[in-house]
């Protein structure tokens, strides 16, 4: 493992109801230097920073259900209820009524939040408003769990680029797009392509990605046509998917309940097969690295555990470190 100890870190009473011990280690490259980790767990928010000690820095005792990036703000969702937001320290906007919260994502038109039942929201001032453009999508009625629950808006992915795309990701319904802002939606894949997360390249808003059931699937005319893609993977169900340069990192395992989870990279561009990434990771991991839980800026690549681990690549995916351990379970990762 390379990095050295920096101390240990307790959660305090209210943050965990176990006796964790989160430890943290941490590289001496520059390039992390320039590169600040938020990981939102079951037990708050942590920050993982080159040349400070990492420790829990808002809503302990609170799930961080998504984080997202909007210039200099950070938005959070807590519990799935409230909006939060850091624009010099951490406030709250808004309320969640109705469904949870799963997911948001800024956009040129304004931030967007997804919900449990297939909803969203859009943010208008301090108040978060039904986006009642997406109540009319095509085959809604045919969405669906196969445990029979409704389905849910698992992932929303848009760039900042005015009149760029907006995509979001129903469990299950396939990835729905809008090219007016919002104003109307259309399907790009059949609803029983099971996808679990989708996400587009921020400098080129028509590659849109997303890790879906039946492996990686890429789209290179804004999600007109898909190509799925599993050739060097042991396994075909992904569940989360990652671009870092120009190379896109993916999670895959045997299924659902997480057997065999690994991470695979590729080039983006060309016809290149999936390659294992090894250096520095666990054979096999304990459970998958879920939708949310594998985000990258530039070079640097961050992924985090069920079991509390958090692994750090700053060469896109080639080699790893573990740079925590013991945090409270993972629910996502914002790389900025």
């Amino acid at each position: 493992m390379v990095g050295t100890s920096i101390g240990r870190w307790y959660l305090n009473d209210s943050g965990c109801a176990k006796s964790a011990r989160p430890r943290f280690t941490v590289g001496s490259t520059i390039e992390i230097m320039k590169t600040h980790i938020l990981v939102g767990t079951v037990g708050g928010l942590w920050s993982l920073e080159e040349g400070r000690s990492p420790s829990p820095v808002a809503h302990d005792a609170h799930t961080v259900t998504a984080l997202a990036r909007d210039g200099e703000r950070t938005w959070a969702i807590v519990d799935g209820k409230t909006l939060w937001v850091h624009d010099g320290g951490w406030r709250t906007v808004a309320s969640v009524d109705g469904p949870e919260a799963t997911c948001l994502a800024p956009t040129a038109t304004g931030l967007i939040l997804g919900t449990e039942k297939a909803h969203l929201r859009h943010l208008d001032g301090d108040r978060l408003v039904p986006l009642e453009s997406f109540e009319t999508v095509e085959d809604r009625k045919s969405w669906y769990t196969p445990w029979g629950d409704p389905a849910d808006v698992r992932s929303i992915a848009a760039t900042s680029a005015p009149g760029s795309p907006i995509y979001v990701n129903v469990h299950v319904g396939g990835v729905v797009r809008s090219l007016d802002g919002g104003r109307s939606w259309t399907p790009t894949l059949d609803i029983e392509v099971d996808v679990h997360q989708v996400i587009a390249h921020p400098d080129r808003p028509e590659l849109v990605l997303v890790a879906a059931y039946d492996g990686f699937g890429i789209s290179r005319d804004a999600g007109a046509s898909w190509e799925f893609v599993t050739a060097g993977m042991h396994a075909h169900y992904c569940r989360a998917v990652a671009i870092a340069d120009e190379v896109v990192l993916i999670s895959a395992s045997t299924g659902p309940g997480g057997k065999r989870p690994a991470l695979y990279r590729r080039a983006l561009d060309g016809e290149r097969e999936f390659e294992r990434c090894r250096e520095g990771l666990p054979t096999w991991f304990d459970d998958n690295i879920d939708t949310g839980c594998l985000a990258a800026a530039g070079p640097v690549v961050v992924a985090g555990t069920e079991d509390g681990h958090v692994f750090r690549s700053l060469d896109a995916g080639k080699t790893w470190e573990m740079i925590a351990e013991g945090l409270p379970a993972v629910r996502c990762i914002l790389v900025a």
